[in-house]
């Protein structure tokens, strides 16, 4: 009786690898459009950082819309980040810029002017309530922001550069009087310069004391010296 013969399932299809394809090999692929470097200037580049502190910033809403809903009066935040004062180069005005430190959107931008005040916001001593004409949503608009600090030090810190600015803006004081900031990279860079300016020093006083005290093993293991007597 003749054997019967069952063919063999079909197996699945090999990849290309084992066909002898080197999978690491790589490609030279070069872009189809090399996109030209873009330079964006903020015009933070042509002024002087006076003031920089992380905070929280909300701005008063009179009445809005939101989801069919009409709300009034209330608080709404406009983000955390750093608010800075900045004092232009050539022109020596200070503006308040402040963006959120994630999408670096503007949450503020106004000239403090002369007129601006501070007012301690109730139940707190780390934030202010202020009135300003401002420009971030590139329109002028007059609105009303909260901003909070960390703690009462930073808020109070604020507030003596703001009422600084505002004497620099209204030419009651040379704009020079608002000073720089010194960024915490530069503060590091000059205290190790002085700790190695320091260093020499230090060196010097270990050789000497080193000296006195092998000179004071040497004569102690001296000879007693003659006396005249002798």
């Amino acid at each position: 009786m003749a054997e019967e013969t069952v063919p063999a399932a079909a197996a699945p299809e090999a990849p290309a690898a084992a066909f002898g394809a080197d999978e690491s090999a790589g490609g030279d692929f070069q872009p189809l459009y090399q996109a030209p470097k873009v330079e964006v200037k903020t015009h933070e580049e042509d002024e002087i950082v006076t003031f920089k502190m992380r905070a929280k910033l909300f701005v008063f809403v009179k009445e809005d819309v939101y989801g069919g809903e009409v709300r009034k009066d209330f608080w709404k935040e406009r983000g955390t980040g750093d608010v800075k004062l900045l004092r232009h180069k050539e022109m020596g005005k200070i503006r308040l810029l402040m963006r959120q430190e994630k999408t670096l959107k503007i949450c503020a931008n106004h000239l403090v002017a002369p007129t601006v005040e501070l007012s301690a916001n109730v139940g707190s001593d780390r934030s202010w309530v202020f009135t300003a004409a401002d420009f971030a949503d590139e329109e002028l608009k007059t609105e009303t922001f909260a901003i909070k600090f960390g703690s009462s030090e930073s808020a109070k810190k604020f507030k003596e550069c703001v009422e600084l600015a505002k004497k620099v803006n209204n030419g009651e004081v040379d704009p020079s009087e608002a000073k720089p900031i010194v960024d915490d990279d530069e503060e590091e860079a000059k205290d190790k310069e002085d700790e190695k300016k320091e260093e020499p020093a230090k060196d010097t006083e270990v050789d000497r004391a080193a000296e006195d005290l092998a000179k004071a093993k040497i004569e102690e293991g001296a000879p007693a010296q003659p006396t005249e007597s002798t």
